[in-house]
């Protein structure tokens, strides 16, 4: 059993006044422990400091952290400060973790094995949190796959190690960064964390998710006997080359160490090998061109309403510059020709008509909402053979035939799928292709 600064059962009190038990020592890290504590019947996460890390800079970046709250629930926030009256030591309290959340590291050991529509929900749940952060004007600093937990079984996440977030108001902590996260310009040492820099550690675990490797390991890495501090300032930072650079193959991934990469790459949609190759070429070089929350978030909505079910069994992404270049959809796991289905196209949004795909709020009002939902692909009674999109919307839609004749949508109505129809909804158009 681990034995840390605190001991089971021992009672520490907030700054609000509630008092809690030490259970257990969950772990630690770099700057302090993490325990199980309770308090009136419920459990918290409690981290507490080390001396060396316990620094009067620390406590007034926290204070300011708990005052501003958190940016959305996916946020392991901390809630209050333990400041014991005696002794120079403090902690602070956090919500639990539940043990269901996992972490990229058990994704890339095969601990877990996620649905990719998981993968898609995982990208975008955490790239929108640290776009809620950026939006309150805050940088978090250390952005790597030791801070985040998602579900495997829905995508959703908990992004912990809050208290290093810095807002423009605070000079930054301590923190530069993990090691192979960290922007080639912090390497270097000649920047600090910013929201450009976090932009790329965000590239980079994006990367780990979808490829299960990092986008600068290809044959440099492989070929280097000793990962010292000069081998990473030289890979990370000096001369950073990305593995699937277009116009440099030097550093393509190893096949030995480094085949997750070769293997996952050709799986999804171009749109995606653009925004990583955006990421890791000019994004390498020029922090203020690298890729947005908001173009993130795009790509992965359009991911998740955008799979095709093969006949084998294998799911597969619907690729927009596929069809636009009379390409078919190939299946990489039989190697068949997929027929892509129906679709609805609604300004950059494109939602495969498939039996019980659900259109998002997201989908209609561009507003990065991807749980609610709007409307829902069903079959009619009458005649299996007929399929429509139910308004499960708040209002009115209208249906436009190619005749240009309109027929009103009411809500819990359904509009029928046809090509060449048009569906006016309240602030956005749609058309079946």
């Amino acid at each position: 059993m681990m034995e840390g600064q605190l001991k089971n059962g021992t009672f520490l009190t907030s700054e609000s006044g509630n008092k809690y038990k030490v259970v257990s020592l969950l772990g630690a890290g770099g700057q302090g422990e993490v325990y199980d504590v309770e308090c009136n019947g419920k459990h918290y996460a409690l981290k507490w400091y080390f001396k060396g890390s316990a620094t009067a800079r620390q406590k007034k970046i926290l204070e300011t952290i708990i005052a501003k709250g958190a940016p959305d629930t996916s946020f392991l926030w901390p809630m209050e400060m333990v400041i014991p009256a005696q002794g120079s030591l403090y902690g602070y309290i956090m919500p639990l973790r539940p043990k269901s959340y996992k972490s990229i590291v058990d994704l890339m050991k095969q601990r877990v094995n996620p649905s990719f529509h998981v993968l898609c929900r995982t990208a975008f749940n955490l790239t929108k949190g640290y776009q809620k952060l950026h939006a309150t004007g805050a940088k978090y600093q250390d952005i790597s796959f030791g801070n985040l937990f998602f579900n495997p079984d829905n995508g959703d996440v908990l992004i912990c190690d809050n208290d290093n977030v810095s807002y423009d108001s605070t000079k930054p902590g301590g923190i530069l960064g993990t090691p192979g996260f960290m922007a080639p310009e912090i390497v270097r040492g000649e920047a600090k964390p910013s929201r450009e820099t976090d932009r790329y550690s965000l590239a980079v675990l994006l990367f780990y998710l979808f490829m299960v490797n990092h986008p600068l390991d290809g044959k440099r890495e492989a070929n280097i006997k000793c990962l010292d501090y000069a081998a990473r300032v030289e890979l990370y930072g000096k001369n950073p080359i990305f593995i699937f650079d277009p116009n440099d193959t030097s550093n393509r991934p190893d096949k030995e160490t480094h085949n997750n990469a070769n293997i996952y790459w050709p799986l999804y949609p171009d749109k995606m090998r653009q925004l990583f190759t955006k990421s890791f070429t000019t994004g390498l070089k020029d922090p203020n061109k690298r890729v947005t929350e908001p173009e993130w978030m795009s790509l992965f909505a359009n991911m998740m309403s955008g799979q095709i079910m093969c006949q084998c069994g294998a799911r597969n992404f619907y690729d927009k510059d596929l069809e636009d270049n009379g390409k078919p959809h190939i299946c990489w796991n039989c190697g068949k020709q997929i027929q892509v289905p129906s679709k609805i196209v609604i300004g950059k949004n494109r939602v495969l008509l498939v039996p019980n795909m659900t259109l998002k709020r997201h989908h209609l009002y561009n507003d990065y909402d991807m749980e609610t939902v709007v409307g829902t692909v069903v079959q009619n009674p009458k005649n299996p053979a007929m399929w429509g999109i139910r308004n499960d919307d708040s209002v009115n839609w209208t249906y436009e035939k190619p005749d240009g004749s309109q027929i009103p949508i009411e809500v819990g109505r359904t509009a029928g799928i046809a090509k060449g129809v048009k569906i006016h909804f309240s602030e956005s158009d749609g058309e079946f292709k």
